[in-house]
């Protein structure tokens, strides 16, 4: 495959699973956070604000951990 194709696979596979995400918000049953975090990986290479959102998620996702160190002391 060339590159282009590569490129429109990765971007549309994001999407995909970013969609199966915000499926995951209205069915309790499917996971939504790995599909999030997945999708994002994906899509933050082709795209600036998913790049940011990821950078803000792994913040909060630190912020939670040190969080819970400091409760578990």
């Amino acid at each position: 495959m060339t590159k282009v194709a590569w490129r429109l696979a990765r971007i549309i596979l994001g999407f995909i699973l970013l969609g199966m995400g915000v499926v995951g918000l209205l069915l309790p049953i499917v996971p939504q956070v790995p599909f999030f975090i997945a999708g994002l990986l994906l899509l933050a290479r082709e795209y600036h604000w998913a790049r940011r959102l990821l950078d803000w998620a792994k913040r909060k996702w630190h912020a939670v951990r040190h969080s819970a160190a400091r409760a578990g002391e």
